[in-house]
């Protein structure tokens, strides 16, 4: 078996394992903070594989210096801008997962989910 092009591309096997902690974490847990953690995992991953797909060698950042205004000598800054885009919605998605996940412990008195839907069987919602 011919593992050099997995080699050649350790970064993105590793992105692509880093999702499928992430993915299993939040199908296989039953503690919300764990399953909020597994979301965190993935999207960290995709925002290192993006990161990846953006990332040309020996080419700079697209600021125009010493007069060089040739395209082939910059990267394509867009893969960086949904990355920093990314990263702003998931920070706002996690803390307000968080948020919620307080104030159903502060209902349920746990963070279990197959708990809390117990519960929510007996109250009849």
């Amino acid at each position: 078996m011919d593992f050099s092009n997995l080699l050649n591309n350790y970064a993105e096997a590793i992105s692509m394992v880093l999702f499928g902690i992430g993915f299993s974490n939040l199908l296989l847990q039953k503690n919300l903070i764990k399953k909020i953690i597994g979301l965190n995992i993935m999207d960290t991953a995709m925002y290192l594989f993006l990161a990846l797909k953006g990332y040309i060698a020996g080419h700079k950042a697209p600021i125009v210096v010493n007069g060089v205004q040739s395209t082939e000598a910059y990267i394509n800054p867009i893969p960086s801008g949904l990355v920093l885009t990314g990263i702003v919605v998931s920070v706002s998605v996690s803390a307000l997962m968080l948020s919620l996940t307080i104030r159903l412990y502060y209902r349920y008195h746990t963070l279990d989910l197959d708990e809390i839907t117990m519960q929510l069987e007996k109250e009849g919602l």
